[in-house]
Parts: C-alpha cells; structure tokens; sequence
C-alpha cells in the first residue's frame, strides 16, 4: 500500500471529470495496451470519449484486434507534454467490447451514432463518418482511469 502522502499527491494531480472529458475531447492518438501470448502488444490508433467510454476505430485485420478479440481487457494510455511540469495522462483500463458490424460499413447502428459523430468532426472535419470496410468500434467503458497533470505540482505546494 502506498504512504498516505504519496496518495495524497496523487489526487492532488489527478485530473477532475471536466478536466478529464476536456482532455480525452481534444487528444488525438492514444495508445492501446492488448496482451498475446507473446507478452504485451502495443499499439497507437486513434479515438473518442463520450464522457463514459473511450471509443477505439481500429482496423479489423490487425493484431491488435485480433488480441482484443482473443482476450478483451486493455490497458489505454493517453499523454501530453514535452518538460516535466507540462506532462498530463490518462490510463483507463477494462474490457472492450465490438459494436456494430465488423467491419463496419455504415449499417444503421444507435449505439454509433454518437462515437460516429464525434470521430468525424475530430479526424474529418466532417458531421459524417466516412466507412471503409476494414475498421469496425471497439467500446471501452472503463473500470479504472488514473490521471495525472504535472501543471498541479505547483498548485499543490502551495496549499
């Protein structure tokens, strides 16, 4: 178990919700953790949050899928920052799971609307998704996110 100061720190530094939903909005490649009998597979692709689950568009002929599809619990890292007091993440770990066709090609899917939607004003620059018969959505709803933002370090000494 950690000392009580070091846990302290950290929800000190830790992201609050608006801060998190703000940062998984605006980051574009994440960074998916899949395990193989090889050891760890790492991958980087892109995604959304929509507040609950962080959405991943990958391609479904990949090893990455593959993995998933084999064993679904993942361990996704999104960072930013170059200097020290700049560095911000998040991990969120859980099982993903396949929504909607594989691949997809545009059937109606409610549950995609949504993801769809923000996917393609984040990486488009459009209101539609463009499908191209080799990705399909994996759903991560999270049982465990630990963030970090190092531009609190200041903050929290001087408490």
């Amino acid at each position: 178990m950690r000392p009580a100061s070091l846990r302290e720190h950290g929800r000190r530094i830790a992201m609050i919700p608006e801060e998190l939903d703000e940062f998984l909005g605006s980051e574009r490649t994440c960074r998916a953790a899949t395990s193989t009998t090889d050891g760890p597979h790492l991958t980087a692709l892109w995604f959304v949050w929509d507040g609950a689950s962080l959405w991943l568009y990958s391609i479904t002929r990949s090893k990455r899928w593959r993995d998933l599809i084999a064993e679904p619990r993942v361990a996704v890292l999104v960072d930013t920052g170059h200097e020290y007091a700049e560095l911000r993440g998040v991990e969120l770990r859980g099982a993903v799971e396949v929504v909607g066709e594989v691949p997809r090609i545009g059937e109606a899917q409610p549950d995609l609307t949504v993801p769809e939607r923000l996917f393609a004003r984040k990486y488009l620059g459009s209101e539609d998704m463009a499908h191209d018969d080799k990705h399909a959505w994996l759903r991560l709803t999270p049982t465990k996110i630990t963030s970090w933002d190092f531009r609190k370090i200041g903050m929290a000494t001087d408490r």
